[in-house]
């Protein structure tokens, strides 16, 4: 297929970018939007043209750095995917694709396609954690009983893989779906117990530090999570807070 293809290019955080058309030719419907990406890439350098910056390593979907807004999605068109387990099947011969980065005052452009999400790493380094005794006195995992329900939520809210699409995706450029991931997953868990309070005061005012926008019950956050993060995390969050809130 051919594709008409206009990307943000952006030299760096201070520059003002600008949408820049680029034509394509042949790309099979079985690639995947990287590997299209590449194929432009590849052509560019031939021609002694800046190749188009954009994020990526695992092409797995596990990494979630492979972040792009696609014709007004994050991640594009496919529903429970990241950009790289986006195939060119979805779109059309004679297409036109617009190709962003993410957009949030706290994901500033650093190139083109590709965003600081270190707002991310500092609200995890903010209480996303356990502290375990590693003096060789550590109790055996097994030794603790957790509930199969307990057990499947936590683990479902871990799956979240920081990509920032939740970000993008919402109005506010909210954090919340994010964070509360973060919150829901030790907050089901025994282990996750003892930090509990201070973890949850700690990344709720990092995220709040971050510039990160306010919830407003949208949802358009988990309609685009490429790992299907529920709502309900949110939720949870939101009583975690108001819980360790009291206390204080």
């Amino acid at each position: 297929m051919n594709l008409t293809l206009k990307i943000w290019r952006q030299k760096d955080a201070n520059d003002k970018g600008r949408l820049v058309e680029y034509k394509v030719t042949d790309i099979s419907e079985h690639m995947s939007f990287l590997e299209m990406m590449d194929v432009l890439n590849e052509q560019l350098i031939n021609k002694g043209d800046e190749p188009v910056a954009f994020d990526h390593d695992c092409r797995e979907g596990i990494c979630g750095m492979c972040s792009m807004y696609i014709n007004g999605e994050a991640h594009g068109p496919d529903k429970g995917v990241t950009t790289c387990q986006l195939h060119m099947r979805m779109f059309k011969d004679g297409d036109t694709i617009y190709i962003e980065p993410f957009r949030a005052n706290a994901f500033p452009v650093v190139k083109d396609l590709v965003v600081d999400r270190s707002s991310f790493d500092r609200i995890q380094q903010a209480g996303g954690y356990i502290s375990v005794n590693t003096s060789g006195n550590t109790q055996d995992a097994n030794a603790t009983p957790i509930s199969k329900i307990a057990a499947d939520q936590a683990m479902d809210a871990a799956t979240c893989i920081g990509c920032g699409a939740c970000v993008a995706t919402c109005k506010n450029s909210s954090a919340m779906l994010f964070v509360s991931a973060k919150v829901s997953q030790y907050a089901l868990l025994p282990q996750g117990q003892v930090e509990a309070t201070d973890r949850v005061l700690n990344m709720v005012a990092q995220m709040d530090a971050e510039g990160f926008g306010n919830c407003t019950n949208t949802g358009a956050c988990e309609v685009e999570c490429p790992k299907g993060i529920s709502l309900e995390n949110i939720a949870r969050m939101n009583r975690e807070y108001m819980k360790a809130s009291s206390q204080g």
